[in-house]
């Protein structure tokens, strides 16, 4: 199983649910989850965590900001 971050760039014309079905598929793992949601049109980084205690993570960064 993985643990950590993935940084994905996402390309316009994607929606974040469909990278996120990929990137469950590539890495065969079901507890991903990510920051922030990308409108369809919008491009650039969309932050990913894999495993349990990275997607736990997200709370405490979201505090941070």
């Amino acid at each position: 199983m993985i643990t950590g971050f993935f940084n994905i760039n996402k390309l316009a014309g994607l929606t974040s649910a469909p990278v996120i079905s990929k990137v469950k598929r590539i890495v065969n793992q079901r507890d991903l989850g990510h920051m922030g949601t990308l409108d369809p049109m919008a491009t650039g980084v969309l932050i990913v965590a894999a495993g349990r205690q990275a997607t736990k993570m997200f709370d405490e960064l979201h505090a941070s900001l």
